[in-house]
């Protein structure tokens, strides 16, 4: 038995309570809001944001962040990866040398371009890190769907360990040590399924959505290899594997944005119509500024930071993208010898 506390009560952070609780852990689980505290309470479900899944009477859940994490041995950070800063500074007296931080949402801070892992580390250096990510919608590990997802560390043994305590016979876990492969592909995978979503909100078919999917994933390989991460891992299951399933499905809050988008609504309706937070809409501006920093092509982003920030029209991005200049599909292989 590991002593677990869950920083954050959305979707993911539910479904990963009650998996670690279901594991055997003791756990106990923080959010925020008051109200949605009280509605847990009196329902026994998350209903806001993961409902129909009865959550156990036996996990601890607070808005007391004193209470949730005294005596814990890992943290699962679950919140949206704007707020991993704050909450970390806020807290920052809570957390001992010893604790391991388990990050699992997915994002690039837009002021400072970090990756979760180097926010992580320049509050708590001294804290183990690792993150867990991959193809993995919250409503079905909630109802014990077969799922697969990688573990990443520095540390191999950290990995291991996360592995050890998130396995079950319906969550398999894999180890991975290129972290910078593994969260630039949670991260950067959500702006192609914004763009997958924009492709199906104007009623493009299957042959659009699969040029997208593949060339945006290599856009995202080809950013990341300039930034450190190991090219290999966007073929596994944090990159193929979570674009695939963020691109297809509706579970997929950034590619029901997208939808939205590309029926015509505006970028700030679309957040209040989704209820959630669509992590591709902030990722989009960090990873056209990191394509600038690091001189990458990536004309799928570009196309859809123009779409959501400089009110770029979406049948105009795609003519921008089927008219660019005739290139060799494998010219990054091509330039190199």
């Amino acid at each position: 038995m590991v002593r677990v506390g869950v920083i954050g009560g959305g979707s993911w952070g539910t479904a990963l309570a009650i998996l670690l609780k279901n594991n055997g852990h003791d756990v106990r689980m923080w959010l925020r809001g008051k109200e949605q505290l009280e509605a847990i309470k009196e329902t026994g479900e998350n209903r806001k944001y993961l409902p129909d899944v009865k959550i156990p009477d036996n996990i601890v859940i607070s808005n007391d962040m004193e209470e949730v994490t005294y005596n814990r041995e890992l943290f699962v950070l679950a919140v949206p990866s704007h707020g991993i800063r704050q909450v970390l500074n806020e807290n920052r007296k809570l957390f001992k040398k010893h604790q391991i931080l388990v990050n699992v949402a997915k994002g690039i801070e837009n002021d400072t371009l970090m990756r979760i892992s180097q926010i992580a580390e320049e509050i708590l250096p001294e804290n183990p890190y690792a993150v867990l990510s991959g193809p993995s919608h919250a409503e079905e590990v909630a109802q014990n769907m077969p799922t697969t997802v990688v573990a990443a560390s520095k540390e191999m043994n950290v990995a291991q360990y996360i592995q050890d305590v998130f396995m079950s016979p319906y969550f398999r876990v894999y180890t991975n040590p290129d972290v910078i492969g593994v969260e630039l592909g949670g991260a950067l995978k959500n702006v192609i399924a914004l763009g997958a979503g924009i492709s199906d909100g104007l009623g493009y078919g299957d042959n659009t959505k699969a040029a997208l999917m593949t060339r945006g994933m290599t856009e995202i390989a080809r950013l990341g290899e300039k930034m450190g991460a190991n090219v290999i891992t966007f073929s596994g299951l944090a990159g193929i594997g979570d674009l695939v399933v963020t691109c297809t499905s509706m579970h997929s809050r950034n590619r029901r944005a997208g939808i939205l988008i590309g029926k015509g609504m505006k970028v700030d309706e679309v957040t209040k119509s989704v209820g959630m937070v669509v992590e591709g809409i902030k990722t989009t501006k960090s990873a056209y500024e990191l394509a600038k920093i690091y001189d990458v092509k990536m004309p799928i982003t570009k196309e859809i930071y123009e779409v959501l920030y400089e009110e770029k029209d979406v049948k105009n991005s795609v003519v921008n993208l089927m008219l660019r200049d005739k290139k060799h599909e494998l010219e990054d292989i091509i330039q190199k010898y």
